[in-house]
């Protein structure tokens, strides 16, 4: 009967119009990506309060060790994901998952501190994840529309995640140190199923590889050679997406005390309340891009909305500081301005920037690149501010300090983007597609 299923949706796939076979691929992908997140982030909902050691609180030494794995995965991943086989990608997942699920179990079994040593064991494998995933999507006519509903799921799932972890230890009692695993396990039915669905996906078509550039594994020389080709922009590029995933990452693993400063500590719907609205806007602004045959035209639009994104993360936290707008609406719009820049970096930044200039390659490549300097950024980041209370300078609170990287982020990050836009800029214009 199951086989029956499988042939069914295969050739349904196979023969069903744009419109459904996108909403299918980016159903499952979306789903299946909420589900990996319940591996990773409930924990941060737990704030581990009075809890320090070597002067570090537990909760920072927590995040760090899976910042740890997760840039340490993104490194391998310029290799693995860039060489790895669409056939090898289901089992794959599969297997990063049940690691990172078997390190909540031990992290529950362990008492602290020596417990820490299992988030680093519970990032690594999950940072190989996203570029397995984003694998069955890119090179695809509807890229923009798969994409967005994928790096949208990351949005969503992150408070989703959180309001489930916190509701488990509300409502069921389960401790801090046992809800991740708890909460895990609730997802491994779902998450086997997602991934059934989305390996019926078939390999894009000739069709595809006439819009999109033909998507292939890239060896040692052929990445060389794309770093050569680009490195200017690849550098700024790069910069800019290191601050932007240090400011995501703090307002994705922190958010429980900035929400408490806030005065919402006791309100796990929170953090979904505030992650719908953004996942929906961002949604709608990547998947329309889409619209645009250009491929030049459209790498230049991606390089603008992130633009607007960063500048609007200053401005909304300078209306919150006048108290203009209020800390709900202000989450809101941080979160909207930061997703606007961070979610075409892991799609279809790199997606039209293959296709621009026709190069053959794979965007998994591109993406792990950003991601092993974004997440050493966020590292570097979490050690300045502890360091700042080993050597007796006076700690920012978790709000003060959300604030500053803000407003550093917006700035900075404005000029780095829009140097990387128009070098792409006089790039495509003398550019010899027979390299």
């Amino acid at each position: 009967m199951v086989s029956n299923v499988e042939s069914r949706i295969t050739g349904w796939l196979k023969n069903t119009s744009g419109f459904w076979f996108a909403l299918y691929a980016t159903t499952m992908a979306f789903c299946l990506y909420t589900c990996v997140y319940a591996f990773r982030k409930t924990f941060s909902v737990a704030t581990f309060d009075d809890i320090s050691y070597l002067t570090v609180d537990y909760k920072v030494w927590l995040v760090f060790f899976q910042t740890l794995g997760y840039a340490s995965s993104k490194f391998v991943g310029i290799k693995v994901i860039s060489e790895l086989k669409a056939k090898s990608r289901s089992a794959g997942i599969l297997i990063t998952v049940a690691v990172a699920g078997i390190s909540w179990l031990c992290f529950g079994l362990v008492p602290r501190p020596y417990n820490i040593i299992f988030l680093f064991t519970n990032g690594f494998p999950l940072g190989l994840v996203w570029g397995m995933v984003f694998g069955y999507l890119e090179g695809r006519r509807y890229t923009e529309v798969l994409g967005a509903g994928l790096s949208v799921s990351f949005i969503f799932s992150a408070g989703f995640a959180k309001s489930v972890g916190g509701f488990i230890m509300r409502d069921w009692g389960v401790s801090e140190t046992w809800m991740p695993f708890v909460t895990s396990c609730v997802f491994v039915g779902p998450l086997l199923l997602f991934i059934w669905l989305l390996d019926k996906l078939p390999p894009p078509s000739l069709k595809d590889e006439a819009m999109r550039t033909k998507r292939q594994p890239m060896n040692t020389d052929e990445r060389k050679k794309f770093v050569h080709t680009f490195w200017p922009g690849i550098v700024l590029f790069t910069l800019a997406y290191i601050l932007l995933t240090i400011f995501r990452d703090f307002r994705d693993n922190f958010s429980a005390e900035v929400w408490d400063s806030l005065g919402y500590g006791n309100s796990p719907e929170i953090f979904t309340t505030t992650e719908i609205p953004v996942s929906i806007i961002v949604l709608v602004v990547m998947g329309s891009l889409m619209i645009i045959k250009n491929n030049k035209l459209a790498l230049m639009v991606n390089h603008s909305i992130i633009l607007i994104g960063m500048i609007s993360v200053g401005i909304s936290t300078f209306l919150f500081q006048q108290q203009i707008i209020g800390p709900t609406a202000w989450m809101i719009l941080i979160g909207l301005g930061l997703y606007l820049g961070y979610v075409p970096f892991n799609s279809i930044f790199f997606d039209r920037l293959l296709a621009a200039f026709n190069y053959v390659g794979t965007v998994g490549f591109l993406i792990y690149i950003a991601d092993s300097f974004g997440y050493l950024g966020s590292m570097g980041v979490m050690l300045f501010k502890e360091m700042m209370k080993v050597f007796g300078y006076a700690e920012p609170s978790w709000l003060e300090f959300f604030i500053s990287a803000g407003y550093v982020m917006s700035v900075a990050g404005t000029f780095l983007i829009g140097g990387s836009m128009l070098y792409f800029h006089f790039k495509h214009k003398h550019w010899n597609p027979a390299r």
